[in-house]
């Protein structure tokens, strides 16, 4: 069977913790209706204000005398900018115009103006009542389980504060700076909880599920049934592994052997005159950051062939598993050298690399790493590492009770676990304990741990004319590669490789090739790229760094100037002021055509979607990520569903992946090295893994492929480089699983991605089209719609000088006008009552313009507790404020659980090209194509 495009049936849904009605207590609906009168009426008051300042102007000349002329001209300028004048000037001025039409409408306007005052000093007593009730209905909802738990990992300090604000707040009606810096933080979380979709601890919970053509409706249901699944952050396994192989003793019971891949190399002798090895240096991430991972770095070393190098070798080719110590007198007896020498050599060789120590370390596919380590510690069969491994018998426990545990006793197990790893490290020689902040890491399933538990109905989503959000996915996908930032790298590799090999050539020693790309040219282009910036200051595109004059790259380019071209021309049709713009199929035929001759022909996908549910209105979704690759929605999560009864949720991945792959080839994965971020620990996938240098594998040797096994080839058909086994005779599809984003992987095999479908295509709708006019310093952009799938919200942008900043000194009075000015600015904006911020970078770019700033904060006009922690980002913001809409609403939500409606998110995977071999076609719409 074929067909060119098939949904994965299997779906991963991240859910909130909390149901969005949890923070609705949050709000001030009265001084909201307040603020909503108020402003009418002003508006009203300021119409008429208007003409009678037009009424008033000929009679100031007029005046009969100076005193009166200046009392009329005073009021004619209160009138007009709605200041209620005074009593003395308004009767002196009644009384000269008496038994005038000016008289009568200045009377009328007097009246009503006053009547706007009285309106507007109602404000401060309603708001000092609504911000009482919801600082209380705060408190209540700081005893959430989900939230408080969620924050014992994400911000134990602040966890930890949330009894003093709970204890001094109860008394008091307006908090003190302190307090109220640890409510704007508790507000974010909460908000965070209830109202966003990203997966941390209880915050979010994942839920696997299954399109089904069921007739079920546009609703979710959640399951009730959530459980725990925590990891030990494996940053501290490397922190304990790096202490045990800096202790002379102790590194001496340590298995050493050479770096995986080496070999020899150069002139004269059948075997070369040097030894070519991968050094893979690796640096200590910030342990005091929320999240933090080490890095690695390869690079290509060589030694001279001499005799004690040689004889080293020749014994590990005889004896592959042998220890530091034994190895060192091996030495000393063979070289007649004193026992501190033979160290000092070996050493030298660690630390240039040619030698490493294979264990212990971190094994990606290590569902457990913790008892993983105290296993390789077992296997050491020595004192002190059974004494370790006894040690971590109790750190084991306290994980374990972690999962079922209440949020007081997580608190005590976090603090013993602390305590416990710190004493393990000053065991081991430790001076000072380095830890990270986040000790542990946990995932929460909603549901069991069998069948998807969760079911979308795809005849809601996917039945209609032109598809639904699904079948615009599918035509919206078509563009995608002009965004992927990795699409020229590959390209690039591509003619570097023709240039050196030529069409239809051939490289057996990949090594070299990777080598000889970033040497000779690979580093030079990423440096002169990064300083690429995509528009010139006059909107024009700047083309992508070509030093080759490919012609694909061209081809890319003319993709990016067509998407440029199509939204500018739909920008200026829909002039300003505009809410939508629909992208029509002909702007994407464009810019798909333009990428023809460089979209290959296998392209797996991975979508994060918000469906909207509209009552009375056909289906809607908004695409809030997309990413190339395999699997990507459920790799991290697979250990919530593997151990249990059935198949695991790794093993269903597997054989899916299994009947997915191209015909004639075999997918392998690239793991990068040892974990050193709990991101990248997956259950293992695939049935093949390619061995990098420096890296090892637990499987079997028959699943291993070696860079000295594999070749690249250009295949002429195809036009396009072919990684070969020549074990298995067979194309090998390189696959990355990791959730660190792939340039952080070291280079060998970061470079060996380059020939796989992982790519990253951030959607950037609007780059190289101009902003309208600034109204009051603010800018807009219309939503953008493909059919049945907004790809880009709405949204306003900002100096933060320029939006209504709250009161140094809180008061009453001033907190009633600062609110009241936000809702004015809202209104006057057309900017919806819930949003979400976003501080980006001072040039205008997504970077961050302060740590964190860049990830979106919930802001609910409606609420003055969420308004003052508005302020405190934009306090702190150097750059511009972004707005955008909260699309879904909170009453299009399609995810329920007994509790309410939750925002939720749809990861889902789609194959453009070649289907799994097994894939059973289903229409649901004339342009959805092939489903599974």
């Amino acid at each position: 069977m074929t067909a060119s495009w098939v949904l994965n049936p299997l779906f991963m849904l991240r859910v909130a913790g909390l149901p969005v009605e949890s923070v609705r207590g949050l709000r001030c609906p009265a001084t909201s209706q307040w603020a909503h009168r108020v402003l009418r009426a002003e508006s009203r008051s300021r119409a008429k204000g208007a003409e009678l300042s037009e009424l008033l102007h000929p009679l100031v000349a007029a005046a009969g005398d100076e005193a009166t002329r200046r009392r009329l001209l005073r009021l004619r300028r209160q009138v007009y900018n709605a200041v209620l004048p005074g009593d003395e000037d308004a009767e002196a001025v009644l009384g000269a115009l008496a038994g005038t039409d000016a008289a009568a409408a200045l009377a009328a306007w007097l009246a009503d103006r006053r009547q706007v005052e009285e309106l507007r000093s109602e404000g401060a007593g309603l708001l000092a009542v609504e911000a009482a009730r919801t600082r209380a209905e705060l408190r209540g909802l700081l005893g959430e389980e989900r939230l408080r738990q969620g924050l014992l990992l994400a911000s134990p300090t602040l966890e930890g504060r949330l009894e003093d604000y709970l204890r001094a707040g109860a008394g008091a009606a307006r908090p003190g700076r302190r307090l109220r810096k640890i409510e704007r933080s508790a507000l974010a979380y909460l908000y965070r909880t209830a109202c966003k979709t990203s997966p941390f601890s209880t915050f979010t919970a994942v839920a696997l599920g299954r399109f089904q053509a069921c007739g079920g409706g546009p609703v979710t249901h959640v399951p009730e049934a959530w459980s725990s699944h925590p990891r030990l952050n494996v940053v501290v396994l490397a922190r304990l592994a790096e202490l045990i192989r800096s202790d002379p003793g102790r590194r001496g019971d340590l298995p050493v052997a050479p770096v995986p891949g080496w070999g020899r190399e150069g002139g004269g002798g059948r075997q070369g005159e040097r030894i070519r090895f991968v050094r893979r240096s690796v640096s200590a991430g910030d342990d005091s950051a929320a999240v933090t991972f080490d890095s690695a770095r390869d690079r290509v070393f060589f030694l001279r062939r001499g005799g004690t190098l040689e004889r080293l070798l020749e014994l590990f080719a005889r004896r592959p598993a042998i220890r530091y110590a034994d190895l060192a007198h091996w030495l000393g007896t063979e070289r007649d050298t004193r026992p501190e020498e033979c160290a000092r050599y070996l050493d030298a060789l660690l630390e240039l690399g040619m030698l490493h120590f294979p264990s212990p370390a971190t094994d990606v596919h290590a569902a457990d790493p913790l008892r993983a380590f105290r296993d390789a510690l077992l296997e050491l069969r020595r004192p002190w590492a059974r004494s370790l491994a006894r040690s971590l018998e109790w750190p084991i426990a306290c994980v374990d009770r972690y999962a079922a545990a209440g949020t007081a006793l997580r608190r005590q197990l976090l603090a013993e676990l602390r305590t416990a790893l710190a004493d393990i490290q000053r065991e081991l020689g430790a001076a000072e304990p380095s830890l990270p902040r986040t000790l542990l890491y946990e995932d929460v399933r909603a549901g069991g741990p069998g069948e998807p538990a969760v079911e979308c109905d795809l005849r809601s989503w996917a039945g209609t004319e032109d598809g639904g959000p699904l079948g615009s996915l599918r035509s919206l996908e078509r563009v995608l590669p002009a965004f992927d930032v990795t699409l020229p790298q590959r390209l690039t590799l591509k003619g570097f490789f023709l240039a050196r090999y030529g069409r239809g050539g051939r490289c057996e020693d990949l090594l070299k090739l990777v080598h000889d790309f970033h040497e000779d040219f690979y580093d030079q282009y990423v440096t002169f790229a990064a300083r690429r910036k995509p528009f010139d200051e006059q909107g024009a595109y700047v083309p992508e760094t070509d030093w080759l004059g490919l012609a694909e790259l061209r081809a890319v380019d003319a993709a990016r100037v067509a998407w440029v071209s199509a939204m500018r021309r739909l920008t200026e049709a829909a002039g300003p002021g505009a809410q939508e713009i629909s992208l029509p199929d002909w702007a994407v035929d464009a810019v798909a055509d333009e990428l023809a001759p460089v979209v290959p022909d296998f392209v797996p996908q991975s979508h994060f979607l918000q469906l909207v549910r509209r009552e009375g209105a056909g289906p809607l979704a908004v695409l809030n990520q997309s990413y190339g690759g395999l699997a990507f929605p459920f790799s991290r999560f697979t250990h919530c569903w593997d151990g249990s009864d059935g198949e695991s949720l790794s093993e269903r991945l597997r054989r899916s992946l299994a009947e997915a792959r191209p015909p004639g080839t075999v997918f392998a994965e690239l793991t990068g090295g040892a974990a050193t971020s709990n991101l990248n620990l997956h259950g293992r996938l695939t049935g093949h893994v390619i061995v990098c240098p420096g890296e090892t594998s637990p499987l079997p040797e028959e699943r291993q492929l070696r860079l000295d096994d594999l070749s690249v080839e250009h295949d002429e058909a195809a036009d396009r480089l072919v990684l070969r086994s020549r074990r298995l005779g067979r194309e090998v599809v390189p696959v990355y699983f990791g959730y660190l984003v792939p340039l952080a992987l070291p280079e060998v095999p970061r470079t060996l991605l380059l020939l796989s479908p992982t790519s990253m295509a951030p959607l950037d709708v609007w780059g190289g089209v101009p902003e309208g006019p600034a109204r009051d310093g603010v800018t807009t952009r219309p939503r953008v719609r493909h059919r049945s799938l907004v790809i880009s919200r709405r949204s306003w942008s900002a100096d933060p000088a320029v939006l209504p900043a709250q009161p140094a000194r809180s008061t009453q009075d001033g907190d009633v006008r600062w609110f009241l000015a936000w809702q004015e600015w809202r209104e006057r904006h057309g900017v919806p009552r819930r949003v979400f911020a976003t501080v980006t970078a001072a040039d205008g770019s997504n970077g961050p313009a302060r740590p964190g700033g860049s990830k979106p904060q919930y802001v609910d006009f409606d609420s003055f507790l969420s308004l003052t922690a508005l302020d405190g980002l934009l306090r702190d913001a150097s750059g511009r404020v972004v707005l955008r809409e909260a699309l879904p609403d909170e009453n299009e939500l399609h995810a329920l659980s007994s509790r309410g409606g939750h925002v939720a998110e749809l990861a889902v995977e789609t194959w453009r090209g070649t289907p799994p071999a097994t894939a059973t076609p289903t229409r649901t719409g004339k342009d959805l194509g092939a489903l599974t």
